[in-house]
């Protein structure tokens, strides 16, 4: 895939749809065929980096459904714009960046997304990934019956509490049973050395799912350095983006091995 990673991506390969869920609109960017995928950005938004990964699913067999959520779509925004997006999106009453323990409010929305997705898709089940500040959204969404392939790459939040979940008890509760009841499994994934994804966090997963959690834990090695967008130079100082801006789009390389294994799930799971 040539995408020029480093100007703004003009999303010109995707159906911006305004759709209304529970009262409130949002813009989703919905692209491809086969069952749904619901690709979560990272922050500071839906960057070149990531819509180059939602064209990597959408090329795997999906149809991908990419919500605006914070930011401007496509932008590669400077280290100043991206702060203030940063700092906007953790006051907002729509997500829940500090204390351990609660679901960003956001995340219903998103369930009524993977429903729409499924009914417009079919398959057998909706897939999901969360990045960072998203990162745990794909598994408070499989309080909705029909996710079935959730995905968290380097959940960043609460991010004051390095060995906390974003996630009620009790929503956490409901999802454990139902991981065991369907016997499906969550995919999870960070760099060894990432200062915002911590070891504890990815310890407190175990420990609440079991062996339903199956975390990937990648060498800092492996990690992408060359050309940064300027939100990461300034803010982002360890390894971190396993599928967008520290992978290396190489053979063999660690992070698009982690990738294609997301891609193989969704297959496995969803059926395309």
């Amino acid at each position: 895939m040539t995408t020029d990673l480093m100007t703004d991506d003009p999303l010109a390969d995707f159906q911006a749809r305004e759709i209304t869920l529970q009262e409130a609109t949002k813009v989703v960017y919905v692209s491809g065929a086969g069952p749904a995928v619901i690709v979560m950005a990272e922050m500071p938004g839906i960057s070149p980096h990531v819509a180059r990964f939602a064209r990597w699913v959408r090329e795997a067999g999906f149809t991908v459904y990419m919500p605006s959520l914070f930011g401007r779509d496509g932008a590669l925004p400077d280290a100043e714009t991206a702060g203030q997006v940063f700092r906007r999106a953790c006051v907002s009453a729509e997500f829940r960046a500090f204390g351990a323990g609660v679901s960003s409010p956001v995340t219903d929305w998103l369930r009524a997304l993977a429903r729409l997705a499924h009914g417009e898709c079919g398959g057998p089940g909706v897939g999901a990934i969360g990045m960072c500040f998203t990162g745990n959204f794909a598994l408070s969404m499989m309080l909705e019956p029909v996710m079935l392939a959730p995905v968290l790459a380097q959940p960043s939040l609460p991010l004051d509490t390095p060995d906390g979940l974003e996630i009620a008890d009790q929503d956490l509760a409901q999802v454990a049973q139902r991981l065991e009841r369907d016997d499906l499994t969550v995919l999870a994934y960070r760099f060894e050395g990432d200062s915002f994804c911590r070891a504890e966090r990815f310890a407190a997963y175990a420990k609440a799912l079991g062996p339903r959690f199956q975390p990937r834990v990648l060498p800092d090695s492996a990690a992408n350095t060359k050309n940064l967008p300027p939100f990461f130079e300034r803010f982002v100082t360890t390894p971190h983006s396993v599928v967008t801006v520290h992978l290396i789009d190489a053979a063999g390389e660690p992070t698009v091995l982690a990738r294609d294994e997301i891609l193989d799930f969704f297959r496995h799971r969803l059926g395309a």
